[in-house]
């Protein structure tokens, strides 16, 4: 598989022949029921990435991604019962509100992003096992519940959500200026500075629009689970970035693809579901995945040393 993709616009056709794969060894896996669960399993992981893509095509990172969509949970799960969708935008707030603090120390302080995301795990992480003491907070009802369960025409309001921004992604990283900025500074910062852009600027939007997506995706999943969890999102920053580099982003900077990652997330969620399917242990899928991230990565490299 990993050799299909030494060309980055292989996702496509491999995305088909990886579905068409898996449809003709397993029935079930073309069920209504798998495919709308699937769709599910996908989209947490895709809104995400979507953010990630913006941060990687800046030439940075969020390692953060996990923690803040578990804080952003366990928010909306405190705040649901005496506020209503109050709890909703405070959640996805302090999702900002982390991503805006990792932007600032990267872009002010000129603190690498792996050690700035790496603290934000940790310190999210740290906050909400504070609250929640591990135990998870119960939602009873209410539009959290509504958002990460109901569906319109079988189809989820999480695979919808997952589809409005990952359009609105392609498009802010393909058609407006902003976009543009964040490819030049990937690409040599310094060059970015000298045209007069405002690279502190750009790196902080872009950091807070991964914190965003990643206290808005983790309301989605409290609504799913109908539950705050303290140990959610636990290792999803690994799963994200691998989708992020198989969609073809580079891990140096200055190159991204929005609908390349949305692919690469479908790959890797119909990957997991094959691994279900085939009876494999949850074990085993977490190295397989960690295969598949270092093959990338490998494969990003040679395309770069060969261009």
């Amino acid at each position: 598989m990993l050799f299909a993709l030494e060309n980055r616009n292989q996702y496509y056709p491999l995305f088909c022949d990886t579905f068409r794969y898996l449809r003709n060894l397993f029935s079930e896996f073309s069920d209504l029921f798998n495919l709308v669960n699937l769709a599910r399993q996908i989209s947490l992981y895709a809104v995400i990435a979507v953010g990630e893509t913006l941060v990687m095509t800046l030439g940075g990172i969020d390692l953060s991604v996990g923690s803040v969509l578990a804080l952003a949970g366990v928010l909306s799960a405190i705040f649901h019962l005496s506020l209503g969708n109050l709890a909703i935008a405070i959640a996805v707030g302090v999702g900002m509100v982390c991503g805006f603090v990792n932007g600032l120390l990267v872009s002010k302080l000129r603190i690498n992003p792996f050690i700035v995301t790496l603290g934000m795990l940790n310190i999210a992480r740290g906050i909400v096992l504070v609250i929640t003491k591990g135990f998870p907070i119960p939602i009873y009802e209410g539009s959290i519940i509504t958002l990460g369960q109901g569906s319109f025409f079988s189809l989820p309001y999480l695979f919808l959500f997952m589809l409005g921004i990952g359009v609105l992604g392609i498009f802010l990283l393909g058609r407006t200026t902003y976009g543009n900025y964040i490819k030049a500074i990937g690409s040599n910062e310094l060059a970015a500075w000298a045209m007069g852009i405002n690279v502190q600027r750009v790196k902080i939007v872009t950091y807070t629009i991964s914190g965003l997506l990643s206290g808005l995706a983790g309301v989605l999943l409290a609504g799913r689970l109908s539950a705050g969890q303290a140990n959610a999102g636990i290792g999803w920053e690994l799963d994200v970035i691998a989708a992020v580099i198989i969609g073809g982003t580079s891990l140096a900077g200055g190159e991204g693809s929005v609908l390349g990652t949305l692919f690469g997330a479908a790959l890797l969620g119909m990957i997991r579901n094959g691994l279900v399917l085939f009876g494999v242990s949850m074990y085993w899928q977490t190295i397989v995945i960690g295969l598949i991230l270092v093959g990338g990565v490998a494969l990003g490299t040679l395309r770069e040393l060969r261009g």
